[in-house]
C-alpha cells in the first residue's frame, strides 16, 4: 500500500478543506441544538460527531497543514450566484448540513485513490452522511415547532363543547381571544368526528386570523384535516411518537401529566410542551387527580418544555401558577361558565402580567 508521502499537494489541500468545512458546519449546528434548542441529545450527537471525524493522527494533520494555503486559494473571493445574504434559521440549518453532507462525500471518494486508504476510513465517513440526513431533518422540525412553542404562553383557553352549554364554538373563542388568549384548544367527548370537523375548521381559520394557536384534542385525524398547529394527547391516547410521526415536522404535541416520571417520558417520546394538572378541583373533570403546585415546581425542575398548567385555574390563583413554573395557564370553566367570557379572559391576562 503506498505511503501518506504519496498523496499530491492538490489532494491534501482538497482533504483538508472538506474537514475543515465539516468542522465549520458542525459546530454551527451543535451550537444552534445546544443554545437555542436546549436539546442535549442533539448536541451530544453533533459534538461526537464533530471529534470523530476532525480527530486524526498528528503527522498526517502536519501534512494538511503545511499544504495549506488560504491567502491563495481562489475560491475566497467567489460568491454564489442566488446566495441570499440574510436568511431564517431552518435555511441556515439546511445550508450547513448540506455543506458537511457535500464535504463527507468528497472524503468518501477521495478514499478511493490509492495511498489515502490508510489515513481515511471511508465507512466512517458514510455513517456520518446518512447520520447528518436524519440530524438535519430533526434540528429543522424542531426550530419549525419552537416559533410554535415560543407562543405557548399566556392565557390557553379549553373550548370545551360540554362547557359551552350549546353556545357557539366560534362565538365564545372569538371572545375569549378578544380579550387576550394566545392558544385555544377544542376538546369534544360528544360529537362524531363528521360533526365537529367543520367546527374544527372554523376555529382554525379563525385562530389564523389573529396569530393565536390552534390546539386539537385527543384526534389526530381532525389535526391533520384541519391543518391544526397542533395535537394534544392524554396518557391513555395516542402515544407521542406514533403522532409524531404521522404529523407535519412543523406541528406541535402536547401531552397531559400527573407526575414528573410521566413529564420525563413524554419528553423523551418527543413532546413540544407538556400540560401539568390538575392544580385544584375543577368542575371542569371532577375525576382529576389534584396534583397541586409542588408537582408543577417538581415538573418545571426536571423539564425545560413550555410548561401548561390545569384544573381549576381562575383569575384569583392564575398568577400563583404562573410564579410555580408554568409558561401558560389552561383554563375552561372559569372562562367558559362566565356572563361574558371575554372580560374574564382579559382579567384572567391581566393578573398574569402583573410583574412579581
Amino acid at each position: 500500500m503506498a505511503s501518506s508521502e504519496a498523496i499530491s499537494h492538490q489532494t491534501l489541500r482538497i482533504i483538508d478543506a472538506s474537514l475543515n468545512r465539516i468542522g465549520e458546519g458542525l459546530r454551527l449546528l451543535e451550537d444552534l441544538a445546544r443554545l437555542l434548542l436546549n436539546d442535549a441529545t442533539l448536541t451530544q450527537q453533533l459534538k461526537n460527531m464533530r471529534h470523530e471525524l476532525i480527530r486524526g493522527d498528528w503527522p498526517f494533520h502536519q501534512e494538511l497543514l503545511d499544504s495549506r494555503d488560504s491567502t491563495g486559494d481562489i475560491g475566497i473571493d467567489m460568491e454564489v450566484p442566488g446566495e441570499e445574504k440574510q436568511r431564517d434559521l431552518p435555511i441556515t440549518v439546511m445550508a450547513n448540513a448540506r455543506r458537511v453532507q457535500e464535504s463527507l462525500r468528497t472524503l468518501e471518494e477521495l478514499t478511493k485513490i490509492p495511498g489515502i486508504s490508510r489515513k481515511l476510513d471511508p465507512e466512517k465517513f458514510k455513517q456520518a452522511r446518512f447520520s447528518i440526513y436524519t440530524i438535519e431533518q430533526d434540528l429543522i422540525a424542531r426550530l419549525l415547532r419552537k416559533e410554535k412553542t415560543d407562543r405557548l404562553e399566556g392565557l390557553y383557553v379549553i373550548i370545551d363543547t360540554q362547557a359551552l352549554k350549546g353556545r357557539s364554538h366560534v362565538e365564545v373563542a372569538e371572545q375569549v381571544i378578544r380579550g387576550g388568549a394566545t392558544t385555544i384548544q377544542l376538546r369534544d367527548k360528544t360529537m362524531s368526528r363528521k360533526e365537529l370537523l367543520p367546527i374544527a375548521h372554523e376555529l382554525k381559520k379563525l385562530c389564523a386570523e389573529h396569530s393565536v394557536l390552534f390546539i386539537m384534542n385527543d384526534y389526530l385525524d381532525l389535526a391533520l384535516a384541519t391543518e391544526a398547529d397542533g395535537l394534544h394527547l392524554g396518557q391513555d391516547d395516542l402515544p407521542i411518537k406514533v403522532a409524531r410521526k404521522l404529523l407535519p415536522i412543523d406541528r406541535i404535541v402536547g401531552c397531559s401529566v400527573t407526575t414528573v416520571e410521566q413529564a420525563v417520558a413524554a419528553a423523551s417520546e418527543g413532546a413540544d410542551h407538556i400540560a401539568v394538572g390538575s392544580m385544584y378541583s375543577t368542575p371542569s373533570k371532577e375525576t382529576a387527580k389534584v396534583v397541586g403546585l409542588e408537582m408543577l415546581r417538581q415538573v418545571r425542575q426536571k423539564i425545560s418544555l413550555p410548561l401548561v398548567a390545569i384544573g381549576g385555574i381562575n383569575r384569583d390563583n392564575a398568577a400563583e401558577v404562573k410564579a410555580a413554573g408554568a409558561d401558560s395557564v389552561a383554563v375552561i370553566s372559569a372562562v367558559l361558565g362566565a356572563e361574558d367570557p371575554e372580560e374574564e379572559a382579559r382579567k384572567i391576562v391581566d393578573r398574569l402580567e402583573v410583574k412579581e
